[in-house]
């Protein structure tokens, strides 16, 4: 029997079955061989491509042999050694790959659209050689978590590794749809015509604060709209204890955040930062020795720390924490409270025009920092044992600092509306979100962006203020090191909801290292609109 695109010979379909192939497998070799014609990929014997074969004896060509020959075909073409490839080539009658002459255009065309769906050009390549050029090619992405901001934290939540949901891609650097013949998904990671907006960019930022009770810092990779956090490292030192009794810093306090800056720089050295900054707050900016300890930290550290004013320290935090407005929202009333100082900024939103994340930085109305934080007001009223009214003691030194807001009696009009909230980001806010949630441990994922409403913070309040010291020291949310600062926060924060009282309340787990880091990546234009031959996608053009 010969294979030239047209229907067998009568005298080989009537021979008699000499091979031991049934008529039912003859039937479907032939259905196969129409599918194969229909879609043009026609199979040509050496006879139709002008070459001389020799004729097959009668009984041959009318039996067995013919028979047999496309038993070898089927074979070869379903074979696992072959990859499963071999089938889409010519096949002559006795089943090995035709290599007598060209196929048709059209069973060229046809033959590359099934090879560009199988995800290779030039006939194919098996599943073990695309994963191992992918592997070689893209490495293995080794981040430890992401910060998961709404558009993210998700930070980050969304995980985005590839540019459109359900497309990959292929070993030849088009996005293929996920099919067979595709490489496994492991070791690969999806590249993007956009490799400055894309997950893969290996460039790390890092951001470090070092205020009055901790040191902290964050390393990040930028994402498409947020970063992924890479390393993080924290640190009470309590730098400010002291500081607002004697106005400097004193030398155990030193010796403590000297520790921890030494593991900062190691961190930093083992991670390959490029792009970083490192800022000191007001225990630095309120000591006589600020400067001085400031210029022994580059000398025995390597870390060039920068103090920054309380208006930098105040808009770092907004935007921070901006992915957590609610986007329905006409104000919010931003605060961090600190360890030796405590910022409030108001949002105002009226005017927004559907302005999103790091964009609402543009509209800080009016802010004020208070020279209060947890430390200093727990060392002049004490923190330990503290009474109704030692509390009440503390409240009232906070609330005397925010009669100097400029446009407080505007901000009470704009709350008003109904349509302001707060947002918190500070230890105060998260311990209260913890024992509120009765968590076992703290989770950071239960407590940043919790909502709270006003009679629940006030109830946590109380409930705080009336534990005693051991109770707070076993409290899992609070701890041994924060039970003494604890309630100086609370203090300040019902000072702040005395003065503007807001029905909702969100909590942030975040601040000014995550603000640093936006700022640094936006200056980078990491998250900058980019064009592709001259236009937008449409990806771009819905970006803010």
């Amino acid at each position: 029997m010969t294979q030239s695109g047209q229907e067998p010979p009568d005298t080989g379909r009537g021979a008699p079955d000499a091979s031991g192939i049934d008529s039912a497998l003859k039937a479907q070799t032939r259905s196969k061989r129409r599918r194969r014609r229909r879609r043009g990929g026609k199979m040509h014997s050496a006879a139709e491509n002008g070459a001389q074969s020799p004729a097959p004896p009668a009984a041959a060509a009318s039996s067995g042999q013919a028979d047999s020959g496309f038993a070898s075909a089927l074979q070869a073409k379903t074979s696992p050694a072959n990859g499963g490839l071999q089938g889409r080539e010519n096949v002559r009658a006795d089943g090995q790959g035709s290599a007598d002459g060209p196929a048709s255009a059209k069973g060229q065309k046809a033959k590359r659209r099934r090879n560009r769906k199988r995800g290779g050009k030039n006939g194919g390549v098996s599943r073990e050689t695309a994963e191992r050029i992918a592997t070689r090619d893209n490495p293995v992405d080794d981040d430890s978590r992401r910060l998961e901001d709404p558009p993210a934290a998700t930070a980050n939540g969304a995980h985005p590794q590839s540019s459109r949901p359900g497309r990959r891609r292929s070993v030849h650097g088009k996005n293929q749809p996920e099919g067979r013949g595709r490489a496994p998904r492991s070791g690969v990671v999806n590249r993007s015509r956009n490799p400055v907006t894309r997950h893969d960019n290996r460039k790390l930022y890092a951001a470090l604060d070092l205020g009055t009770n901790n040191c902290r810092l964050l390393i990040a990779r930028p994402e498409e709209r947020g970063f992924r956090v890479v390393d993080a490292y924290s640190r009470i030192v309590r730098l400010g204890e002291g500081v607002g009794a004697h106005k400097r810093l004193g030398d155990a306090a030193m010796d403590r955040a000297i520790d921890a800056l030494a593991n900062c720089h190691r961190k930093l050295a083992e991670r390959g930062v490029e792009r970083s900054r490192l800022i000191a707050t007001e225990a630095c900016r309120a000591a006589e020795n600020g400067e001085d300890f400031i210029a022994r930290v580059q000398a025995e550290t390597g870390l060039a720390l920068e103090i920054v004013n309380r208006e930098t320290e105040a808009r770092l935090a907004v935007a921070g924490c901006v992915s957590l407005v609610d986007q329905e929202a006409e104000g919010v009333i931003l605060f961090d409270i600190g360890g030796g100082s405590s910022e409030i900024v108001w949002l105002d939103l009226r005017n927004r025009c559907g302005a999103r994340g790091y964009a609402l930085t543009r509209f800080i109305r009016s802010w004020i920092s208070l020279p209060v934080g947890v430390v200093n007001l727990a060392e002049r009223h004490g923190g330990v044992h503290v009474t109704p009214d030692i509390f009440e003691a503390m409240v009232s030194d906070a609330a005397e600092h925010l009669a100097a807001f400029s446009l407080g009696e505007e901000l009470t009009a704009a709350i008003s509306s109904g349509r302001v909230h707060m947002l918190g980001t500070s230890g105060t806010v998260t311990t209260l979100a913890g024992v509120h949630f009765g968590l076992k441990r703290y989770d950071r994922r239960r407590v940043d962006g919790a909502w709270l409403e006003n009679t629940q913070v006030g109830a946590m309040i109380d409930r705080l203020r009336d534990m005693p010291y051991e109770e707070r020291v076993e409290n899992p949310c609070i701890g041994a090191d924060r039970a003494d600062l604890v309630l100086a926060g609370c203090a300040i924060l019902e000072a702040i909801r005395r003065r503007w009282s807001c029905s909702r309340l969100r909590v942030a787990d975040r601040g000014l290292r995550e603000g640093i880091l936006t700022e640094l990546m936006a200056a980078d234009g990491v998250w900058s609109r980019r064009k592709t031959n001259g236009r937008q996608t449409g990806r771009q053009r819905g970006k803010s």
